[in-house]
């Protein structure tokens, strides 16, 4: 069993997949497998920390049990830390942890695995643009409203989610569509939604298309799945730098690991990398 450095645990109270019982849960794993933490920072109750804070508590090892969004913050602040950031599935779609571990693996085979040495440390590729990282992936254009969507489905928000349906189809099939600018690929007049997902392959470009209102239909379930590829679509290539556009020079809707960001009307995109370590069980990242 590989030895246990001094390790922080983070917690999301807010997210949608936490329970006390589950965090309770968690940290018996965590015992049993001889990977206690120190503390648990309960966000947004208390601040994400710091690098210097990390630092100066001698903390090697930060453990994240959240979404994908609230990971991506917890990351960002901790750029030239020295440890190793542990991420584990504890939002709902999970696909940070997808590309660490591999899909729809439980947090308790992740923290197996590590346990016995299974892991590497790597910088993981990400999509970055003026905002901040993507570790999970990047979406631009109208179709970026079905996220509304799906925060009321969490929330239980009946009458939200009948609101924000109606706006989603309504923006995804009218509102100003997204294009590939530079290189120039795949139709000029846009799509609703470009996918960019990040590996060390390059950022790979999927857009998806809808030509009547089955397939608009379609799309907007899988965009609410998180099963973008469900839909409609079609693959543009991969590269290590491009430009996307708003077809009429409108500020671009974009969702960083799901969280919404507005970027201005052209948009430059690059292939980068983690500034900090993160532990990687699988290969697939």
């Amino acid at each position: 069993m590989a030895a246990c450095p001094p390790s922080w645990l983070i917690v999301n109270t807010r997210s949608g997949s936490h329970s006390a019982a589950r965090e309770a849960e968690l940290k018996r794993v965590l015992a049993e497998q001889g990977l206690d933490c120190d503390l648990t920072v309960s966000f947004p109750d208390a601040d994400l920390p710091s690098r210097s804070l990390l630092e100066e508590s001698g903390i090697e090892r930060l453990i994240i049990f959240t979404g994908d969004g609230t990971a991506n913050g917890a990351i960002a602040k901790l750029a030239g830390w020295g440890g190793e950031i542990l991420f584990l599935p504890g939002g709902t779609m999970n696909l940070l942890s997808g590309r660490l571990h591999g899909e729809e693996v439980e947090a308790e085979e992740i923290l197996a695995r590590v346990a016995r040495g299974a892991y590497r440390r790597i910088r993981l590729p990400v999509v970055r643009c003026e905002k901040g990282n993507a570790l999970a992936g990047f979406l631009a254009g109208p179709g970026t409203a079905w996220a509304n969507v799906r925060e009321a489905m969490r929330d239980i928000d009946v009458a939200g989610l009948a609101e924000h349906t109606s706006d989603a189809v309504a923006e995804t099939t009218y509102g100003a569509r997204v294009r590939m600018a530079d290189p120039a690929q795949g139709r000029p007049d846009g799509y609703p939604l470009l996918e960019i997902t990040p590996s060390a392959r390059g950022m790979q470009v999927d857009a998806y298309c809808a030509d009547d209102a089955a397939g608009y239909l379609q799309q907007g379930w899988a965009l609410l799945r998180r099963r973008f590829r469900e839909g409609p679509h079609e693959r543009l290539g991969l590269f290590d730098r491009l430009e996307i556009a708003n077809c009429e020079g409108e500020p671009l809707n974009v969702l960083l690991d799901g969280e919404p960001e507005t970027l201005g009307p052209e948009a430059v995109l690059q292939l980068a990398e983690t500034e900090v370590d993160l532990l990687a069980t699988d290969h697939g990242y």
